[in-house]
């Protein structure tokens, strides 16, 4: 009898911890809530207030915080990229995607700001991604683009063409300037085949290049870009 009391005692006294440890792992999520819902109220006042210093702060927080919760960075990395910090933008972007390689805002921050900040051939590694996962064509236009800058030209001209098949590039427009103040409205296919042309130009086929140039022309006829660079072929 006294055995079975004293086993009894000490599965009692052995169930003290586990209860200990479950309710302060309930304390500590609790707590983190709260923390969470306090910094969350900050950042929208910053936000309001415009305060983006403060803003910062706070989603800095939150993600250290969380360290797996990705739309804190993507929120971060916003906020760089809105006030052109485009090295922390990309930085920050980047460190999203290593959390959710899936992240469409990060992907775009990343692309848009590495560009900003030279690094090219990265810039065009989330440019091919940001297509591939959204079918996007004007990241198909920027990765093409990307690409010429690169001399990168036999994959310039496959994106190229991958463009000028698709029945969205007909309706989709490109800005390009025609003064300081003034931009022109042109379809990413004549957008397409106006950079086939520079292709051409580089690789010494001006023929082709001219090809390319009317091909532009015809669907877009006040297409100032590629009228002078069709004037200077001649």
């Amino acid at each position: 009898m006294n055995k079975m009391r004293l086993l009894l005692v000490l599965l009692v006294m052995a169930a003290f911890p586990v209860l200990a440890q479950e309710e302060s792992a309930q304390e500590v999520s609790e707590s983190l809530r709260k923390r969470n819902e306090i910094d969350q109220r900050v950042y929208q006042l910053a936000i309001r207030y415009n305060d983006m210093a403060v803003a910062r702060t706070k989603l800095m927080e939150l993600l250290e915080r969380n360290p797996t919760n990705s739309r804190y960075g993507e929120l971060l990395a916003t906020l760089y990229f809105d006030t052109n910090q485009f090295s922390s933008a990309a930085i920050s972007a980047l460190d999203v995607l290593q959390i959710n390689d899936r992240s469409i805002e990060a992907l775009e921050i990343a692309a848009y700001s590495l560009e900003q900040i030279g690094a090219l051939e990265r810039s065009l590694t989330q440019f091919e991604r940001l297509y591939l996962l959204t079918d996007d064509i004007f990241a198909l236009y920027k990765s093409a683009y990307l690409q010429f800058s690169l001399k990168k030209y036999d994959e310039t001209m496959n994106s190229i063409n991958m463009l000028v098949k698709n029945a969205k590039s007909s309706e989709e427009k490109l800005g390009f300037p025609i003064s300081e103040t003034e931009n022109q409205e042109i379809s990413m296919r004549a957008a397409a085949l106006n950079l086939k042309a520079l292709v051409y130009i580089e690789q010494g086929s001006k023929e082709d290049a001219r090809k390319a140039y009317q091909e532009a022309i015809a669907l877009e006829p006040n297409f100032k870009l590629a009228k002078d660079g069709l004037a200077q072929l001649k």
